[in-house]
C-alpha cells in the first residue's frame, strides 16, 4: 500500500483548469491544501476560428472531399495541460516536492504523460483517470487515499 507524504503534490487537472493540493498532513494523514490554482478561457472552436474546412482535391480522377476542420478548443486545451506539466516540472527540479499524484480526464492525461519529463513521470506516485476539478479538497483528499489502499 502506498502512502502519501508530508508535501507531496496532487494536481487535479482538465483542460480549462488546474487546482494543486499540497499535503500538508503526515504520511498515512492526508490533509490536502489548495496550493495554486490555473485557470484557462478557452471558447468553443466556433469562436475561434471562422475560416471552413479546407478541400481536398484527389490528383487522379474528379474525387474531391472536405478534410476535417481543426479542434482549436481542444489544442487550446492540449497547450493548457503542457504548461502545467512544464510548471510541475519545474517546482520538481527546484526541490519543491519529491511525489506527485495527478488527477484527470483520460485526454488531459494522455497529454500530461507526453508533456512531462522524464523525471516528473518518476516522481509521479501515480495516475487517477477522473475529472475531479469541480470537488472540494476533502473530496479529492478522500478519493487519492482509497486509490492509494488499492493500488
Amino acid at each position: 500500500m502506498k502512502r502519501l507524504r508530508h508535501n507531496a503534490r496532487v494536481l487535479v487537472t482538465d483542460g480549462g483548469r488546474a487546482i494543486v493540493f499540497r499535503n500538508a498532513g503526515q504520511v498515512g494523514k492526508p490533509d490536502l491544501q489548495q496550493f495554486k490554482v490555473y485557470a484557462h478561457d478557452n471558447p468553443p472552436t466556433r469562436e475561434q476560428g471562422t475560416d471552413k474546412p479546407a478541400r481536398v482535391n484527389e490528383s487522379v480522377g474528379m474525387a474531391r472531399s472536405a478534410s476535417e476542420q481543426t479542434d482549436l478548443h481542444q489544442q487550446a486545451e492540449d497547450r493548457f495541460v503542457m504548461q502545467i506539466a512544464d510548471d510541475m516540472d519545474k517546482d520538481l527540479k527546484a526541490g519543491e516536492f519529491e511525489e506527485l499524484i495527478v488527477v484527470a480526464p483520460p485526454v488531459a492525461l494522455g497529454v500530461y504523460r507526453k508533456a512531462a519529463s522524464q523525471q516528473l513521470q518518476k516522481a509521479t506516485l501515480m495516475e487517477i483517470n477522473k475529472d475531479l476539478t469541480k470537488h472540494a479538497a476533502s473530496d479529492v483528499a478522500a478519493i487519492v487515499v482509497k486509490a492509494l489502499e488499492g493500488d
